[in-house]
């Protein structure tokens, strides 16, 4: 058990290539899986988009079903209640390739078997599970989860909803209103969350969607994109609820609330990947057939800058999602060996890595939207206008950085999360945090290194990356201890250090990874992503690191930490920018897609 990663020790621990799981990895059975997801997308749905955008409400819903026919809802779910059964990997990889062809049926779909099914799989007791998780799993029944409110948004835990225990204690009364409640229109059931008399924290219930029982709707929300994804208010007024329908332990709520959340942002970071390999596609087909100045417009160096910087963001966000999903699983998989039930090893096992979940959660739905935004770039007018499906991208990009907690809680939460632990000695930030100091009294080496093994100067920059890191966060716990939650710029600055440095490691592991099974040769672009990818984190982090550095620090000290932070974020050879993404883009062009 010593030697399992822990969540968050990728920044004080060195990960060796062959311990990160990538795409590259997949089983023949993923492939299969994988296969007959896209083909069911690109037949059902990407065939169909207009109707999507047209707000075709019922034919989400009979999408849905028959994604229900196909198994595609039940992955996740144990086979003892009807499910699949199968791992945390194979469930980001359904996700993903389910995801990518309009944000509406996405939405419908991760409501569904996220937040509507899980908490019940992994809160609910046996009979609860029995009752409802089969009819879920099958999408004869299809959930919604109701924790929003409109005075409880990123504060999840403020909402006014009630839960008034009947005089003969069979039954729970709830009435409250629950708004951005997706999947409403046409649920059979609800997680609820209300709050019972003065409880310090909201608890659960499971609430079957019957109109007679005080539960009530507002007309269909009118949004800026996921437009046929059925958003409404939900109001509920004496709504009775049996006792045997709370769910987990009374005041056990907000756990279950923040949990669900947890698995879901993983997922979303999954839900985006597929989306980002469409757009770019897409991009990359347009920029071959439009001729100007009688070239196609992919011969020029501004559009091919933005097809490389695309297509490795996509890259990046493959390879961190996958990385984390597999040390999930992993984790899942201990946790039964040593004999947990399968409720508590994912639990557990996702709760590990809440830092990781929170990281993939920002950097992926902010590479979606950019992502979006360059292809409507490249086609020009025609990408503004509905005939092509960039502009329905980037408005259905836009949620993503809101739901499962705003980015700007996330990218807080991870380094919270992270100084928790540190503080808990989950994680050991206080020894390298140390280290660094030490080593910035010391007299820098002047030898040249050995740079001739391929990524031996970008793993070394990885490394100094996350010195940098750690001299910025360390100093300021020091300075300000258990206050720095109260100094939110600081913590989003460490957060956006601490997300760069988990992507380019996952990118550069993942090729290393590729390139030693395949030989150089083979993997040139993919060497040549990586090291995009990590010349630009190197920028981030020395922009972020300088941010604070000269915001919280002076004299002596602030000369100190910019001194180091320029060593940390110094190359020795500094990589051709431009010429890395030449080599992409050469690649791109000419297999007229997204190929890696």
């Amino acid at each position: 058990m010593n030697d399992i990663t822990r969540g968050g020790q990728f920044l004080v621990k060195e990960t060796k290539c062959e311990n990160v799981f990538t795409p590259e990895d997949f089983s023949e059975e993923q492939i299969m899986m994988r296969d007959s997801v896209q083909e069911f997308v690109d037949k059902e749905i990407w065939a169909n988009k207009d109707r999507f955008e047209k707000k075709d409400y019922a034919f989400t819903e009979e999408m849905m079903r028959k994604a229900g026919e196909m198994g595609f809802l039940s992955v996740a779910v144990p086979e003892a209640y009807g499910g699949m059964g199968m791992g945390f990997v194979d469930t980001c990889l359904v996700c993903d390739y389910i995801s990518g062809a309009t944000g509406s049926f996405s939405t419908a779909f991760g409501a569904h078997t996220g937040i509507g099914t899980m908490p019940i799989t992994l809160y609910g007791t046996e009979e609860q599970k029995k009752k409802y998780v089969p009819k879920l799993a099958s999408g004869e029944w299809f959930g919604a989860y109701c924790l929003t409110e409109p005075g409880a948004g990123s504060d999840a835990n403020s909402g006014k909803t009630k839960a008034v225990l009947s005089e003969d204690g069979t039954h729970y009364k709830i009435t409250g209103q629950k708004m951005w409640i997706s999947n409403a229109g046409f649920c059979s059931l609800f997680i609820v969350f209300a709050r019972i008399e003065d409880d310090k924290n909201i608890t659960g219930f499971i609430v079957e969607n019957d109109p007679s029982n005080g539960i009530t709707m507002n007309e269909e929300e009118h949004k800026l994109g996921i437009r046929a994804s059925s958003t409404r208010q939900v109001f509920f007024s004496d709504t009775k609820v049996p006792v045997e329908n709370m769910l987990a332990a009374r005041g056990e709520g907000f756990k279950i609330a923040m949990n669900a959340l947890n698995v879901g942002r993983i997922k979303l970071a999954a839900a985006c990947l597929d989306a980002q390999r469409r757009v770019t596609s897409n991009a990359i087909n347009y920029a071959n057939e439009r001729i100007q100045f009688n070239t196609p417009i992919s011969q020029f160096g501004a559009i091919r800058y933005k097809l490389a910087e695309m297509a490795t963001s996509a890259y990046a966000g493959e390879s961190a999602t996958y990385r984390a999903a597999k040390d999930i699983e992993n984790r899942i998989k201990i946790r039964e060996a040593e004999g947990a039930s399968h409720q508590e090893a994912e639990l557990k096992g996702v709760e590990e890595f809440a830092i990781e979940c929170s990281i993939l959660k920002v950097a992926v739905s902010e590479d979606v939207q950019n992502c979006a935004d360059e292809g409507i770039q490249i086609y020009g007018g025609m990408g503004f206008s509905e005939d092509t499906p960039m502009e329905s991208a980037w408005r259905d990009a836009r949620i993503a950085r809101i739901y499962e907690g705003t980015n700007e809680i996330n990218r807080m939460l991870s380094v919270g999360m992270l100084i928790k632990k540190a503080m808990k000695g989950h994680v050991d930030l206080l020894g390298p945090a140390m280290k660094v100091q030490e080593e910035l009294m010391g007299i820098p080496s002047f030898d040249t290194p050995d740079y001739s093994e391929l990524f031996s100067e970008e793993k070394e920059m990885v490394a100094k990356l996350k010195k940098a890191f750690l001299m910025v966060a360390g100093a300021a716990v020091q300075k300000y201890g258990m206050d720095l939650d109260a100094h939110q710029q600081l913590l989003m600055a460490a957060a956006d250090m601490l997300i760069e440095i988990y992507m380019a490691e996952s990118t550069v592991l993942r090729t290393e990874k590729l390139a030693k099974k395949v030989g150089e040769e083979k993997a040139t672009e993919q060497i040549a992503m990586a090291k995009l990818y990590l010349y630009k984190a190197v920028d981030v982090v020395s922009q972020k690191g300088k941010e604070s550095i000269i915001s919280f620090a002076e004299g002596d000290e602030q000369r100190m930490m910019l001194m180091g932070l320029r060593r940390f974020t110094k190359y020795t050879n500094m990589p051709n920018i431009v010429g890395l993404r030449e080599t992409i883009t050469a690649k791109l062009v000419a297999e007229n897609s997204y190929c890696f």
